[in-house]
């Protein structure tokens, strides 16, 4: 199963601890962040990892290899300083051919503690175009942002904005994992432009082929002060 992971952001909220190293090598509990996330990936069914790559992204290539010593494959594909989303992302990957028929999404900044090779079985045997995995949130983390049919499996719409339906209807979040077919990618996402996931969500739900997966595991980030010292609280078992 591969992974792509987004880790082009450029860590704005975590200065000044980002002024000189990329979000993914800072320290979380005593190793960089990257060295713990790819770790988890190789012991939870993932065998080859695309890092996408922007702010010092050079750094990075260095710091992980080819990804031998986290039982991984690990390729890098690298935006330069003209970032160009999360979608954007994604569709120089698919350009540069290094995609496979299917695989699996996260972020550089996504501790996430499920089984990676479970979604992607999941998936696969969905039949839909993509996936998001989606948690129970009822704006206790973050301000929730899918409506899930648990009955059919589907994402029933997954809208940042509220725009569509009352806030109330929101009782589920965007857990950090998605899943994608490559052809999806090529169809959705236009090439050479700054595009972001988070409209091709939103127009997969509203065609009705965004499958969903509930997971039951809240979830960890480094997107923030904050979130650091939540992931190190847990991984010290705090």
């Amino acid at each position: 199963m591969q992974c792509v992971v987004l880790a082009g952001g450029l860590g704005t909220r975590l200065r000044p601890l980002t002024d000189a190293v990329p979000k993914a090598l800072v320290s979380v509990a005593g190793k960089p962040f990257v060295d713990r996330q790819l770790e988890w990936l190789g012991a939870h069914g993932v065998t080859d990892v695309v890092l996408s790559l922007g702010a010092f992204g050079e750094m990075i290539a260095a710091h992980v290899g080819n990804g031998a010593r986290f039982g991984l494959s690990v390729r890098a594909v690298h935006e330069g300083s003209d970032l160009r989303g999360t979608a954007g992302a994604l569709r120089l990957a698919h350009d540069q051919g290094v995609l496979d028929d299917a695989f699996l999404v996260t972020y550089g900044d996504s501790f996430l503690l499920v089984d990676f090779g479970a979604v992607g079985r999941a998936f696969l045997a969905s039949g839909q175009p993509a996936l998001m995995t989606v948690f129970k949130n009822d704006g206790q983390w973050d301000r929730s942002n899918v409506v899930f049919d648990d009955g059919r499996g589907l994402v029933a719409l997954y809208d940042k904005e509220h725009s569509l339906r009352p806030a109330a209807d929101f009782r589920y979040i965007d857990y950090g994992l998605s899943a994608f077919r490559r052809e999806t990618v090529a169809e959705l996402i236009p090439a050479g432009v700054r595009a972001d996931l988070a409209t091709t969500f939103r127009d997969l739900s509203l065609r009705g082929e965004l499958a969903g997966l509930e997971v039951f595991q809240r979830f960890y980030e480094i997107g923030s002060l904050e979130g650091l010292r939540e992931l190190e609280r847990h991984l010290s078992g705090a």
